[in-house]
């Protein structure tokens, strides 16, 4: 299933996509996508409702899309995570995961505005394959328990800006807490729908040019074992978000390094979990 929130920020509306492309209220079952919703099987009566036939239609018409989850917990990021960008950024191919964190706010919907923050000289971008959790996870025996502990996938587009991450702290924080930094969705594509999340691929393009065309089985750490690892070290909620990493491709290890300008335009996508694009303004 393809879960969506659909209206003004702050205001959005739960919402299905059908396979038929027809979209579906949810307003009956849920006051929202989150966390609550997760925990409470709401995934499981929004497949009984649909079966059932009485989730009302919805004409998406003019609404804006926002994030699929609305108010995640926590953000939780894994740097490096493919061999390839670790290479182009001159950094060691980890033996770990790189753990960082990201403030929650940052997360925005597929479309919105993105702004590149006052004094910015280098915003960059990174598409990611964002896993929701949709269980607890908690010190998990193995990797093969993750599976049950996650809701779906979305695009996320986890934007940086490499001065302040790399040159103004010992920590990531700054370059990646920015307002605005975390575009996710279109959907959140349930597991049974979204397949294998090792076997598929991203690619992200700016002003139409394409800079990202990666796969996720070139990841280093795959999503059962990130998810295993992060419960040893933190309890994982229904509605937390966690981006996976990005392939090569972002504007720090390219040729120029042509970082984001106000009024250029990102596209992203993912196979199955849709396409985001974003328009970059000054703040």
């Amino acid at each position: 299933m393809k879960l969506l929130r659909l209206g003004p920020q702050g205001h959005e509306r739960p919402a299905l996509l059908t396979d038929d492309g027809e979209v579906r209220d949810l307003s009956a079952l849920t006051p929202d996508i989150d966390g609550a919703f997760l925990a409470s099987d709401g995934v499981d009566r929004v497949r009984a409702a649909l079966a059932a036939d009485t989730l009302p239609a919805l004409d998406p018409a003019g609404l804006r899309v926002g994030a699929p989850v609305a108010r995640p917990g926590k953000v939780v990021c894994v740097g490096l995570n493919y061999r390839d960008h670790a290479e182009e950024t001159g950094a060691p191919v980890p033996k770990r995961p790189v753990v960082f964190m990201k403030d929650p706010s940052t997360v925005v919907g597929p479309y919105d505005q993105v702004l590149i923050p006052r004094g910015s000289v280098k915003t960059d971008w990174e598409v990611e394959l964002a896993v929701v959790i949709g269980r607890e996870a908690r010190y998990l025996d193995s990797p093969a328990e993750a599976a049950a502990c996650v809701a779906g996938y979305a695009i996320s587009n986890d934007v940086s800006e490499r001065e302040f991450q790399l040159e103004y702290s010992a920590q990531w924080d700054l370059g990646k807490s920015c307002e605005t930094f975390n575009p996710l969705g279109p959907w959140l594509v349930t597991t049974d729908e979204a397949g294998d999340p090792q076997a598929l691929g991203l690619r992200l393009s700016v002003n139409g040019v394409a800079r990202q065309n990666g796969t996720t089985k070139n990841m280093i750490f795959g999503v059962a074992h990130i998810v295993w690892y992060l419960s040893q070290y933190m309890v994982l909620h229904p509605g937390d978000v966690i981006n996976t990493g990005t392939p090569a491709g972002v504007a720090l290890g390219l040729p120029g390094a042509p970082y984001l300008r106000a009024g250029d335009v990102v596209e992203l996508s993912i196979d199955g979990l849709g396409t985001q694009r974003q328009t970059f303004e000054n703040a």
